[in-house]
């Protein structure tokens, strides 16, 4: 595990957001990501998406056996 970069984190709370020390030292690591535009994650696959995938990796038909009596 690397070491969080103190000064960087305190140059982007205290610099760049503005923020007065106090309210920095009260948030946590995740309010201060999203205070500093972090985003949620990609979005979620859209209906094009899913065809797109589909079309590029169709399922294969199995074979069933022959069951005769």
């Amino acid at each position: 595990m690397t070491g969080l970069d103190w000064p960087g984190l305190l140059r982007a709370g205290l610099c760049t957001l503005r923020l007065p020390p106090a309210t920095f030292w009260a948030l946590t690591p995740a309010e201060l990501h999203v205070m500093l535009g972090a985003q949620a994650g990609p979005a979620p696959m859209t209906r094009a998406g899913l065809d797109a995938l589909a079309q590029a990796f169709p399922d294969k038909a199995k074979e069933t056996p022959d069951v005769r009596s």
